[in-house]
């Protein structure tokens, strides 16, 4: 996989991908992460990459001429041009999943007001956004998404089972995990997963991911039922977890 990120910090970003599941990754020649500055395009002696917006108001925008041509470098036939703008989608799990299914992308950190609009008309395919807040710049934003869709790929994770068992694979909150010691501080690990017994195992541990996918992101359990009920199954697990979190929590 191939990823192009336009930026204005290319060395903040070449330290933050050399570490962990991503810098591994990268080392094994899974993806490669290549970094293009838009100051290289400037036609002025101070590399000038901004401007005040026109119409007043604060802060400044990203200027036209440099920032296209940066993105027209960056870019490579079939590759996604996608900017990261706090008006984007949301991006989640499905979308690392279909950005992972592909070659390559190109990513775009604009900084302050964004860019030119003309450029995001002209050179952007698709906006993204991690969230409902603001980040100075697009560089962690950047960061976020490629970290998640490069342990995605084939033989980034020591085991793959790690990418198919965790938050929103399934459309739920993942179920707690536990360690060695099976005491500490006087809180035990759960009985049932010291008991060797894989399907009790299973069942609990589903039964934990359904009932707090419901108490912290009921919205999940809503779109994996398209607006039908929960399986049987998972209705029983939920109605068992309540009941036996309303026993702890009077108990």
């Amino acid at each position: 996989m191939r990823i192009a990120l336009v930026t204005l910090f290319p060395e903040l970003v070449r330290s933050a991908v050399a570490h962990g599941v991503l810098g591994r990754a990268l080392q094994r020649g899974l993806a490669s992460v290549e970094c293009v500055d838009p100051r290289q395009w400037a036609t002025d002696a101070h590399r000038t990459v901004d401007d005040r917006p026109y119409g007043g108001g604060p802060g400044m925008v990203g200027t036209p001429g440099p920032w296209a041509a940066a993105i027209d470098a960056a870019a490579a036939e079939g590759l996604p041009r996608i900017h990261l703008s706090a008006q984007g989608e949301r991006f989640d799990q499905a979308m690392a999943r279909q950005f992972a299914a592909g070659p390559g992308l190109v990513l775009v950190a604009s900084r302050y007001e964004g860019l030119d609009q003309r450029v995001i008309e002209s050179r952007i395919d698709r906006e993204v956004s991690l969230g409902d807040f603001v980040l100075s710049g697009g560089e962690f934003a950047a960061l976020a998404i490629i970290d998640a869709v490069v342990r995605l790929l084939p033989g980034a994770l020591g085991d793959e089972r790690s990418s198919e068992e965790e938050s929103f694979t399934a459309g739920r909150l993942d179920w707690p995990h536990y360690t060695r010691p099976v005491e500490w501080e006087g809180r035990k690990v759960p009985d049932v997963l010291q008991g060797g017994n894989h399907a009790h195992i299973r069942r609990w541990r589903l039964k934990q991911s359904i009932g707090r996918t419901w108490l912290r992101r009921p919205d999940l359990l809503q779109a994996l039922g398209s607006g039908r009920a929960l399986s049987a199954e998972d209705d029983a697990l939920l109605q068992e977890y309540l009941a036996e979190r309303e026993v702890k929590d009077n108990g």
